[in-house]
């Protein structure tokens, strides 16, 4: 698959963020993309993705869903662990899996309006604005200070038991 680049990395793995238990709608890979990435790419950028991803059959709808091929699924999976990696890491990693990726088949291009795009986009920043909370963002993390850690702590045992009569 060449050449590749950086929008459909991007993609791939906020598509596979969202559509981790279901097929995810579009605003959902938005929020999954903007979780990755710090921003999302423009609607030209994204709606060009869509088609090269789903013509490599890594991409497929369902009822205005999307979701990972198991071409997609396999792919994925091959992919070194990195739990803990920042999420540049991860991209480079795909980036580099799919630089030497080639399709078992063709895929149905996935034709998408920017308006459609842009909708989604619009629809994840106003969600953002709301007092709801999105679920794929991360909780923060709590600053934990060295000095005081957490827990309930005891003296040190001197080594003599005391007597119980």
């Amino acid at each position: 698959m060449h050449p590749i680049h950086d929008v459909d990395v991007l993609l791939l793995l906020a598509t596979a963020l969202a559509s981790k238990r279901r097929p995810a709608e579009l605003a959902e890979i938005m929020a999954a993309a903007d979780l990755l990435h710090g921003s999302i790419p423009l609607d030209v950028d994204l709606a060009a993705a869509f088609v090269r991803l789903s013509a490599h059959a890594l991409i497929s709808e369902e009822a205005g869903r999307f979701t990972l091929t198991p071409d997609a699924l396999e792919f994925m999976a091959g992919l070194p662990r990195m739990r803990k990696a920042e999420p540049a890491e991860r991209l480079l990693a795909v980036k580099q899996e799919l630089a030497g990726y080639t399709p078992k088949g063709e895929g149905a291009a996935i034709r998408l309006a920017t308006e459609q795009i842009s909708a989604a986009i619009m629809a994840h920043r106003v969600f953002l604005k709301s007092p709801g909370r999105n679920m794929l963002v991360p909780r923060p993390k709590a600053a934990v200070d060295k000095a005081k850690r957490p827990g309930q702590w005891r003296k040190p045992d001197s080594g003599r038991r005391h007597d119980r009569s």
